[in-house]
């Protein structure tokens, strides 16, 4: 959700005086927002060593951290798909030789052959040696069609913000004299080979109160930043802007997207070379998936022109590029038990891959260019798995597909849509631990309001009697949480759910209100307003594994990242009788000041504006940092950040800590100096994680016992 070294990451003197102003109301934790303050990172440090001394020694945990280590750095690892550039496909690597990883490159056909001949475009520990940077790779925008140009991006630590230069694949270095952007959150594309389209931080009012960019300019080859020309500009108010650039076949359409909100955003298209850039007329609350055939693909958030919210329609990208309002098109209307999720072209065909009660299906779709019509047809990959677009091979309309279970290894396929063609294996993932013995159920739970709730439950097979149980949910932004392997499960927390499973417990995925399991539908039902009903759709699913005989009261653990952590933060102060244990990462919890930190501003369309008493009124009866209460034992809780995110503000998580053990609850505490906002800068903090993680569930949940 909510996307060097240890050079200070400092407030601004803005949100200094902010806290400072603030240091006589209620809050005796307020200090602690101070990212780099002394005093606060004094606590932090404090913290961690209490956390550390009670973890690392324990039974089991160098174990599990050395098995996390060789998992996450195994190179039999999927060499997963890249850009696809002419002959060449790329991909991104990381393993203990390569902690930071490398960029590199094989030809396409040695690598659907499943034998790549890898050759180095940039190995990313090497760069930050040689230039005395803890960089982390953020990507790179090459130019077609010859693809020679590319943008790279790289992150100092691992923080949202980075540094953009210009690199050559041919010479495999970075152009002298050529672009580069300092380190700032920007979105920046070309628009030729010598002009970009750059939304970054141009100065003081080039930025929103979210702090993302708020205006695209034009920048020319051999010309200062500052003299870049305006084509798009937002207001204060909004999210942000963004710049990118889409195929449709051999065309390559530049893009501007000012995001007004979270859910709403204007696009603009250019109506000449060159020239000014045209809002399309695209509703506001609809997203630009792809560009096919001349066609703009949309994805429906709202009911729009006779089509139902959650499908897919077609607009002609020259209409559009003229300003006119073009005719709707029908492309394709999920069922109710169904909610597009990825969208993704190659040169011919339109691919679709659906959630089918949160299990993956694949379609291919085709325009007919007499009718201007489009037909679908399912293409079957793999049964009752979660499958993943992960990339196309335009000019031969393949669709690179993954299908997994939580104990079936991923597989990557090269999938034709052509009649009777059957999915290719590009590469499988070796067992990483012996499934033979466990079993995996979909099961559904009631909420408060009698919504179903479906959920996916790993275990032992012929598990009887009540064991203890990890929850992991998210259920907010749109994004559905599909089963994946468990060497991966919960996200961001390594073999957890593996290690947890193998214990002889139970793992369970909810799939909670909030999310987009069935559309747009699925989220609104939790928005702003309706945010109880996550929480509910979480309590029915613990209460269900109870009634069920899988787990029992007080032998449960929740866990959830980022937007997740709002979610445990408010289920273990409403339920504290029912959970055992929390895992909290990234978490938001201080609702009543989350919009004046870091990009919390962007998420009011989610929650609500806590400024607004109205709003608060609903807000207030949740926020988990303001539930605490003194008197109440709470579950033991284990919160994981970094200092280095600029997403979620660290406060969040320090404070919520700070207040619970004020008043006598127990709290490990682990903060990482690197990683941004998914934690973990590498494999090897990663594995940390795991380890920690694994040892807090046992000592609260089992060794209590």
């Amino acid at each position: 959700m909510i996307r060097t070294g240890l050079l200070a990451l400092a407030l601004s003197t803005t949100a200094v005086a902010a806290i400072a102003a603030d240091q006589n109301t209620a809050d005796p934790w307020l200090w602690l927002e101070e990212i780099e303050g002394n005093k606060a990172l004094g606590w932090v440090k404090a913290e961690n060593a209490e956390a550390d001394a009670l973890l690392l020694g324990s039974e089991g945990y160098e174990a599990d951290r050395a098995r996390a280590r060789a998992i996450l750095d195994d190179d039999r690892q999927i060499a997963m798909p890249g850009t696809v550039m002419g002959g060449q496909i790329t991909n991104f690597w990381r393993d203990a030789n390569n902690p930071r990883g490398i960029w590199r490159q094989s030809p396409l056909d040695a690598w659907l052959a499943g034998k790549p001949e890898w050759t180095t475009l940039i190995d990313v520990d090497a760069l930050g040696k040689a230039e005395g940077k803890s960089w982390v790779w953020h990507g790179a925008d090459c130019l077609a069609p010859d693809y020679r140009r590319c943008l790279v991006s790289l992150s100092p630590g691992g923080t949202d913000a980075d540094v953009v230069r210009e690199w050559d694949r041919t010479t495999k270095s970075f152009v002298e004299g050529g672009f580069t952007l300092p380190e700032a959150k920007s979105s920046v594309t070309w628009e030729d080979a010598d002009t970009l389209l750059v939304a970054t931080d141009f100065g003081e009012g080039s930025m929103t109160a979210s702090g993302y960019p708020r205006i695209v300019k034009r920048w020319k080859r051999g010309t200062p930043l500052a003299s870049a020309k305006t084509l798009v500009e937002g207001q204060a108010d909004d999210v942000g802007m963004g710049v990118y650039g889409v195929m449709d076949g051999d065309n390559r359409w530049t893009l501007i997207s000012r995001n007004k909100s979270f859910y709403t955003s204007d696009y603009y298209l250019p109506a000449a070379k060159g020239g000014a850039y045209v809002k399309a007329a695209i509703p506001d609350t609809a997203d630009l998936r792809a560009l096919l055939d001349g066609q703009a693909i949309i994805f429906l958030n709202k009911d729009f022109a006779g089509h139902g919210q959650g499908a897919l329609i077609s607009m002609p990208l020259a209409e559009l590029a003229a300003g006119r309002k073009p005719a709707v098109t029908p492309v394709m209307t999920p069922t109710k038990a169904q909610a597009i999720e990825e969208v993704a072209t190659s040169d011919h065909l339109l691919w679709v891959k659906a959630l089918d009660d949160v299990e993956g299906k694949l379609f291919a779709l085709r325009r007919d260019p007499a009718t201007g019509e489009w037909s679908q047809q399912a293409v079957p990959v793999a049964d009752n798995a979660t499958v993943k677009i992960a990339g196309t091979v335009g000019a031969r309309d393949l669709a690179l597909v993954t299908a997994e279970t939580m104990i079936a290894p991923p597989t990557l396929y090269a999938v034709d849509a052509a009649k009777g063609a059957k999915p290719k294996v590009v590469q499988s993932l070796p067992a990483a631990f012996d499934a033979a013995g466990m079993s995996v159920e979909k099961r559904f739970a009631t909420s408060r309001d009698g919504t179903k709730i479906p959920y996916f439950l790993v275990r032992k097979a012929g598990a009887t009697g009540p064991v203890p149980a990890l929850v992991h949910a998210y259920g907010g932004f749109r994004a559905a949480q599909t089963p994946g392997y468990l060497t991966g499960q919960p996200y961001r927390a390594g073999p957890l759910g593996l290690f947890w499973v193998e214990d002889g417990n139970a793992y369970v995925l909810a799939n909670i209100r909030g999310g987009g399991e069935y559309g747009p539908r699925w989220h609104d039902a939790a928005l702003r307003e309706k945010r109880q009903n996550s929480f509910d759709d979480l309590h029915a699913v613990a209460e269900d594994l109870v009634e069920t005989g899988v787990s029992a009261k007080g032998k449960i653990a929740i866990s959830g990242r980022s937007n997740g952590g709002v979610l445990v933060g408010a289920a273990m102060t409403q339920r504290p009788d029912l959970y055992g244990a929390v895992i909290s990462g990234s978490p938001l919890k201080d609702m009543k000041r989350y919009n004046k930190l870091l990009a919390g501003a962007s998420w009011v369309a989610e929650y609500g504006d806590p400024d607004n008493p109205d709003d608060w009124a609903f807000m207030s009866q949740y926020s988990p940092y303001q539930n605490i209460r003194k008197g109440i034992t709470y579950p033991p809780i284990f919160l994981y950040l970094s200092t280095k995110d600029d997403r979620v503000h660290p406060g969040h998580a320090r404070k919520f800590a700070a207040r619970l053990k004020e008043y006598g609850n127990r709290v490990y505490y682990h903060e990482h100096l690197e990683g941004g906002h998914s934690v973990g800068a590498d494999h090897a903090e990663d594995a940390v994680r795991a380890a920690m993680l694994h040892a807090f569930l046992k000592r609260e949940l089992v060794d209590s016992e």
